[in-house]
């Protein structure tokens, strides 16, 4: 394979199929990147197994047709620290040459046939959602998901589709983020998205996209790129449950303030008390040393007495970063069950800290 391509077009296909390389074992073909001619186009493509991406570009010169791997990781550090002019990748023998004006690079390759196959959209059925409410709606809920849970279900976003509503959920246990959309068809289905896939899916897809699934794959493709990740086998627990039916109290609340008085309490500790009364909102650190912050905004409320609420400043921090609103809804019951603070088409219920 020869092609010569502009620098500027090599390297941000090369940074998007960073996050898709096995880094910590270079002798796996893996942490490898595939490229390949066809019909005048430049196929490039990275995966370590649970997810992959395959970046599409016609901004290239085949000057040989063929296929190579060389190490994704090594190849872009060459590649960044070139002129921005451009650049010849010739693969002679078994190595790659990378070539530009005096300057000339070789890189080792593996066998490109032994390179992993993709899945294919080929007879997979394809969900019909609207991609820009998809991406934003994971944006607002990937805070909430854990990390490393041994309930591997847990470690992702469930989308469940149902004939009305399509419902985007994750949780880590102390809280349960919650995004609904309006769904006109009539089909059913369930899936569990690992964390890593869905932040790279908010990196990537902006645009339209077309949706396929089976048993064990997502696959997204758009104009350029086509992604597919593994998804989680497990069952997602009934996040119905969590949701109050009902709250007896319920407040409409400035975003702005409410930021403002929680961060300045998070500069002395991230478990805050906030006290209800009926005219005042008091914010209070909850710290283990003799250090104290405290401070509090005028705002009428529906309580008669004061009412203490104990909370992690994070996942309410979390929550107003994603909104777009100029206030928000809390919805309370009492101090020591779930809140729910929500937004539009958003919501959030959060465990509070039991004091």
């Amino acid at each position: 394979m020869k092609i010569s391509i502009a620098k500027t077009v090599l390297e941000n296909v090369l940074i998007h199929s960073q996050a898709f390389l096995e880094k910590k074992d270079t002798s796996q073909i893996t942490s490898h990147i595939f490229l390949e001619t066809v019909a005048g186009k430049l196929i490039v493509k990275a995966t370590h197994y649970e997810i992959g991406l395959r970046v599409e570009t016609d901004q290239v010169e085949t000057l040989s047709p063929g296929s190579v791997t060389a190490n994704g990781k090594k190849l872009l550090d060459v590649v960044r620290i070139l002129k921005d002019e451009m650049i010849t990748l010739d693969t002679i023998g078994e190595m790659l040459h990378i070539q530009q004006n005096s300057s000339n690079f070789k890189l080792p390759t593996f066998n490109a046939n032994e390179f992993p196959e993709f899945p294919t959209i080929d007879s997979k059925p394809k969900i019909n959602l609207d991609s820009q409410k998809l991406i934003t709606s994971l944006k607002k809920i990937t805070p909430a998901i854990d990390n490393n849970n041994p309930k591997f279900e847990l470690n992702g976003a469930l989308i469940d589709i149902s004939a009305n509503t399509i419902s985007i959920v994750s949780t880590d246990t102390r809280r349960l983020a919650l995004v609904n959309i309006d769904n006109n068809s009539s089909e059913e289905l369930s899936l569990i998205i690992p964390k890593k896939a869905i932040i790279e899916m908010q990196k990537l897809f902006f645009n339209a996209i077309e949706i396929y699934y089976d048993n064990t794959h997502l696959i997204i493709k758009s104009e350029q790129y086509t992604f597919f990740t593994k998804l989680i086998n497990g069952k997602f627990p009934d996040f119905t449950r969590i949701i109050p039916k009902e709250t007896t109290y319920n407040l409409s609340i400035p975003k702005a303030l409410m930021i403002d008085a929680i961060k300045q309490i998070t500069t002395i500790s991230n478990d805050l008390k906030i006290t209800f009364e009926n005219s005042l909102i008091i914010f209070e650190s909850l710290s283990e040393d003799n250090i104290e912050a405290k401070t509090q905004i005028q705002f009428n409320t529906p309580f008669n007495e004061a009412f203490v609420l104990a909370i992690n400043s994070k996942y309410i921090l979390d929550f107003l970063s994603q909104i777009n609103t100029n206030e928000f809804n809390i919805g309370i019951n009492e101090s020591n069950l779930p809140f729910v603070v929500s937004s539009e088409d958003f919501k959030t219920i959060i465990m509070p800290i039991v004091i």
